[in-house]
């Protein structure tokens, strides 16, 4: 039975995200998600595809000599959000690390969720399982995800995800897929992935209809509470459906 909760439990939203990232990284890549320095190795050349998730009973010194020894050689990013030991960001500052980014955590109480509405009698939501249509949607959200290489890994990795309650829903004119949305299911909260638009059709309401969309699907299935991290341009967005700051992740990285 899923639990009850609100957009201001916060560990739920965190183990979600845990959950998302070392499923996409895949078996013998990701640690445990609920461990306690859970690292996560995809292989793709992009900060958010790789790091440490978070870190707590483990001494900060080995847990950084062991992420740099298992990370060596890819980009990767160490996540510190409220799952982490109280002092990770001014440990790892202090250790020469950066902080390199704040992403906002954003949650929505699903049974206040408006019902999807198309912006256009031309559009049409499916969901994506086999390989050819996958990497025309790895293609689709590459690009505004600042993915420029492995196109080939990304959808491989999206192919063996680890976390078999994962939907990926695409926006389609034409025969085209021109916004994609990837909702996992794997925990009691809903989390967003990848809502992206193909830069010739952005600002026609296509990423708010398929995020609905995503949310529909969420809250049939029973639960209650829907999770992201907003880029600056997405936000407005999703204020305007309805999602709420509820804390933020602070990234940083190690140079060389």
């Amino acid at each position: 039975m899923l639990k009850s909760l609100s957009i201001r439990d916060l560990q739920p939203q965190l183990a979600a995200n845990r959950r998302y990232w070392s499923g996409l990284a895949g078996a013998g890549n990701a640690d445990d998600p609920g461990a306690g320095l859970p690292i996560y190795r995809t292989g793709i050349a992009h900060l958010l595809m790789n790091g440490v998730l978070r870190v707590r009973d483990v001494p900060l010194d080995d847990a950084v000599t062991e992420a740099r020894q298992r990370l060596d050689g890819s980009v990767w990013a160490w996540w510190v959000g409220a799952d982490s030991a109280e002092g990770t960001a001014e440990g790892l500052m202090a250790r020469g690390a950066e902080e390199i980014m704040t992403l906002p955590i954003m949650a929505l109480d699903l049974d206040g969720t408006a019902m999807y509405e198309a912006p256009g009698s031309d559009l049409r939501f499916r969901t994506i399982t086999e390989a050819a249509e996958m990497a025309e949607y790895v293609a689709t959200f590459a690009a505004p995800m600042g993915i420029v290489t492995d196109l080939d890994l990304v959808t491989e990795r999206e192919l063996g995800f680890g976390d078999l309650d994962v939907i990926r829903r695409a926006a389609v004119i034409d025969g085209r897929i021109v916004g994609t949305c990837t909702l996992s299911l794997g925990t009691d909260v809903a989390a967003l992935y990848c809502i992206t638009t193909t830069p010739d059709l952005r600002r026609r309401g296509i990423a708010t209809a398929l995020t609905l969309d995503a949310l529909r699907i969420a809250r049939n299935s029973g639960r209650r509470i829907a999770t992201l991290q907003s880029s600056s341009e997405g936000r407005p967005v999703y204020r305007r459906i309805g999602f709420e700051t509820v804390s933020h992740y602070r990234l940083f990285a190690f140079g060389g």
